[in-house]
């Protein structure tokens, strides 16, 4: 189902610059804000798993926020992790990620969560929503994550008056029904497919929206790749969706994406928007990866 009259936004889950001493490259935040705005970005995810949050002291992540607020001047809205073990360390990191100037706080299943009854699951995520000072979005992983908001409960979380969004990246189709399903009783809410791999299967599944890890990297064949999409020429859209998934393959190590987070840094630094690739995480950038970042940089990607 296609439609030219819908609005899609495509957002950009960013990596975050990182100095040799692990804390925050401000200098590089902003330039990576700028390029943002001019790919035409809609928003930014900061502090998620691809921006190393749960990694980063708390002072760096206000720190990063702040530079990213900054940096963003009210031009397009910027949302940070929050998520947490607990109902008052979620509070407290929404408060924190809101007065360093973040628009909106994203909540994904906890690390460690003892006791995780459906009841309980679904206790954290409305207790931590109702404790946010700002408008709230789910980051949805589904079985990709030990601890997940049950299939039958997921509308429950999403009905609630401050979600304002969901990240999905479960790769669940019956997840993304459920999603759908309460979308359509709360019209507002913002489906964002998080998926890089899927993004022709979950625009014509009915979501409207990008929210994207290599988004940074990719934001031209996305945008291109919508149109097609709105304008009917599904072909051509398959043809662009299998070329996306073979540059990000190729930047993030294959399909095993063995460099995954080093490659994506990599690339922004051959973009010019990083000084360097440290990263808490530990991929190996691997000879293919750094061959195929440097052939797609001078490419004019």
């Amino acid at each position: 189902m296609n439609s030219s009259s819908r609005t899609h936004l495509v957002w950009s889950a960013i990596p975050t610059p990182l100095l040799p001493d692990y804390t925050v490259d401000v200098a590089a935040v902003e330039r990576t804000v700028e390029a943002a705005v001019a790919d035409g970005l809609h928003g930014l995810f900061v502090a998620g798993s691809c921006g190393e949050g749960p990694w980063l002291t708390n002072g760096e992540r206000k720190r990063l926020v702040k530079a990213a607020s900054a940096a963003a001047r009210g031009r397009l809205p910027l949302g940070a992790q929050v998520s947490d073990n607990s109902m008052p360390r979620v509070r407290e990191n929404a408060h924190d990620m809101a007065e360093a100037g973040a628009d909106i706080a994203i909540i994904a299943a906890p690390a460690t969560f003892l006791n995780a009854t459906p009841d309980r699951i679904v206790a954290h995520f409305i207790q931590s929503t109702e404790a946010s000072p700002i408008p709230v979005g789910i980051y949805d992983l589904g079985k990709h994550r030990p601890i997940m908001i049950p299939e039958n409960r997921l509308k429950e979380v999403y009905l609630h008056p401050k979600v304002v969004l969901v990240k999905d990246s479960s790769a669940s189709a019956d997840r993304r029904q459920h999603a759908l399903a309460a979308r359509r009783e709360k019209p507002s809410l913002q489906l964002f497919n998080g998926d890089e791999f899927r993004v022709l299967e979950y625009l014509e599944a009915g979501y409207d929206n990008l929210l994207l890890g290599g988004a940074s990297a990719v934001a031209p064949m996305l945008h291109r790749l919508i149109a097609l999409f709105d304008a009917g020429r599904l072909d051509e859209a398959r043809a662009l969706d299998a070329e996306l998934r073979r540059v990000l393959w190729g930047l993030y190590g294959g399909e095993s994406i063995a460099c995954w987070l080093h490659g994506l840094k990599y690339y922004m630094v051959r973009r010019g928007l990083f000084a360097g690739v440290p990263s808490f995480l530990g991929y190996p950038l691997r000879d293919e990866c750094r061959a195929f970042v440097d052939r797609y940089v001078a490419q004019g990607a």
